[in-house]
């Protein structure tokens, strides 16, 4: 996993904006909020919103901890992107981008084309 990779996987998914935040985070949105965040700077670590049910299995994993200043609404941070087989992080991102927009009222997803 890499950063490029990660970009093309995010930007995949329909209406999703990117910016630069905190001027070396790389923010990926849907409707204005944020379903995931990269640091552009090496090594590769990312953050993005998992389950209830997941955050305690994936902080066990080695290379995994909760987001700092996001854990509390259940994010968590990659410091390292291998603790994860690619397959589980796209699942994983995914599963952020869909939570994100399934709380996302009928006037932004109207904004951003999804209705």
């Amino acid at each position: 996993m890499n950063l490029e990779i990660l970009r093309t996987l995010c930007l995949s998914f329909p209406a999703v904006t990117e910016d630069i935040k905190w001027e070396h985070d790389l923010c990926f949105s849907i409707g204005g909020k944020m379903f995931c965040v990269a640091s552009m700077e090496p090594p590769l670590t990312f953050s993005m919103k998992v389950t209830d049910e997941e955050i305690e299995e994936l902080i066990a994993v080695p290379g995994i901890i909760p987001a700092p200043y996001l854990a509390r609404y259940k994010w968590v941070l990659l410091e390292n992107p291998q603790a994860l087989p690619l397959d589980r992080i796209e699942k994983l991102v995914n599963q952020s981008y869909q939570m994100i927009l399934g709380k996302l009222p009928k006037k932004e997803l109207k904004a951003a084309g999804l209705l």
